[in-house]
C-alpha cells in the first residue's frame, strides 16, 4: 500500500511539475449548448470556449497525455491524445469530450502506453460535430 501511495504521489508531483495539467485545466474551461443541426436532423452538444482557450487557438502548445490509437480511420499519423489513461474508452469514469484531442503529427508516431508529452498548433473546433473539439496539428513527441 505505502509502495502505491509512493507511486501515486511521484506521478501527481511530476505531472504538476511538467507544467501540463495547466492546459488541461485550460482547455477543460468550456460549457456546452445544444443545437438542433439540420444535417443530422437532431440536437447536438456544441461546446462554448471560455476565453481562455480561444487565446490558445491558433498557438503552438504542448499537452501531456495517452495515446488512443486509430490509425485505420486516418493513417499513421493520426491518433487521439487523452488527458487520462486509456482503460476502455476515454470517456468512461466520467470524462469528457474536453480530455481528448486529435492529434495530426508531422511524421509516424509510434503507439506506446506510457504517457506523452506532444508538441503542435492547436484548432479549436467549433462547428463540425463530427470532430473533436480540439485538434492538434503538425505535432511532435517532445523528448
Amino acid at each position: 500500500m505505502r509502495l502505491l501511495s509512493l507511486v501515486l504521489i511521484s506521478f501527481f508531483v511530476s505531472f504538476h511539475a511538467s507544467g501540463q495539467e495547466n492546459t488541461w485545466k485550460t482547455l477543460a474551461k468550456i460549457s456546452i449548448e445544444k443545437r438542433f443541426d439540420e444535417l443530422l436532423n437532431y440536437d447536438i452538444e456544441y461546446p462554448i470556449f471560455s476565453e481562455a482557450v480561444k487565446k490558445l487557438n491558433g498557438t503552438k502548445i504542448s499537452v501531456e497525455g495517452w495515446m488512443i490509437p486509430l490509425d485505420e480511420l486516418r493513417g499513421e499519423n493520426y491518433f487521439v491524445l487523452s488527458s487520462l489513461p486509456f482503460a476502455n474508452c476515454f470517456f468512461c469514469g466520467g470524462a469528457g469530450p474536453e480530455t481528448v484531442m486529435e492529434v495530426f503529427s508531422k511524421d509516424k508516431i509510434d503507439y506506446t502506453e506510457k504517457r506523452i508529452i506532444v508538441t503542435g498548433t492547436l484548432t479549436i473546433n467549433t462547428d463540425d460535430p463530427l470532430r473533436l473539439m480540439y485538434i492538434l496539428n503538425d505535432a511532435q513527441i517532445k523528448d
